[in-house]
């Protein structure tokens, strides 16, 4: 049954996000946080925003997406209730889609379905810290420690242990050895990740506390991590 709301979707605030680039997620949410409860925003982009839906139920939204036939898509959220629990959200959210889309949208509409088969599946049979520690340990085998270090953040958000991250990098010792890590691994922004959240454990900050040491340090508002334009 559609939604009674939709009726008034056309008088709801426009956010057409095409042609931004960066990460515009807070600029959307900061929107957000304004509509009061009954009323709406539509986000427009290029291809399907799928990360965003549930940073938007999170803030009491519910939604309905329209494709147009130019491909673009039309979400329509409509605030059931006046709730926040962004602070609740997996942090470092994929910010990349948006270069797909600079390719082609449809590319980047294949990326966010891939992401969201692979990530947000309702039931996995992995629990997702331990896909997170799978795909840390994939993505040092790479070469690829930026990635590394987002996964390593949001495994421990989700409760991985500083016991379990000792293990995983004795693995990497042992697999890799000692000269790669030397070299590589123990200068690296994951490694240095590592440290911060076992030193601070050691000062006995809490988890909240040290997620946002973790975000200001290796996330996206820091230029070194490689994720501004």
């Amino acid at each position: 049954m559609e939604k009674e709301w939709l009726n008034n979707r056309n008088i709801f605030e426009i956010f057409d996000v095409r042609n931004l680039k960066g990460n515009f997620l807070q600029a959307i949410i900061a929107k957000a946080k304004k509509i009061q409860k009954g009323n709406g925003i539509t986000i427009i982009q290029n291809f399907e925003p799928i990360p965003l839906y549930t940073t938007m139920s999170n803030l009491g939204f519910e939604y309905y997406t329209e494709k147009n036939i130019d491909n673009d898509y039309y979400c329509h959220f409509y605030r059931m209730e006046e709730v926040d629990k962004e602070d609740n959200e997996l942090p470092l959210k994929p910010i990349v889609m948006t270069k797909y889309a600079d390719i082609d949208p449809e590319i980047a509409d294949l990326a966010v379905n891939f992401w969201n088969n692979i990530w947000n599946k309702e039931k996995p049979s992995i629990d997702l810290k331990y896909k997170f520690l799978i795909s840390l340990a994939n993505a040092v085998g790479s070469g690829r420690i930026r990635q590394a270090t987002r996964e390593l953040i949001k495994a421990y958000y989700l409760g991985v242990t500083v016991e379990q991250m000792e293990e995983l990098f004795s693995l990497f010792v042992w697999n890799q050895g000692i000269g790669h890590f030397s070299s590589e691994l123990a200068q690296s922004s994951l490694f240095k990740a590592f440290l911060v959240i076992k030193e601070l454990e050691k000062k006995g900050k809490n988890h909240s506390e040290i997620m946002v040491i973790l975000n200001d340090k290796f996330g996206e508002r820091n230029p070194e991590m490689g994720f501004n334009n």
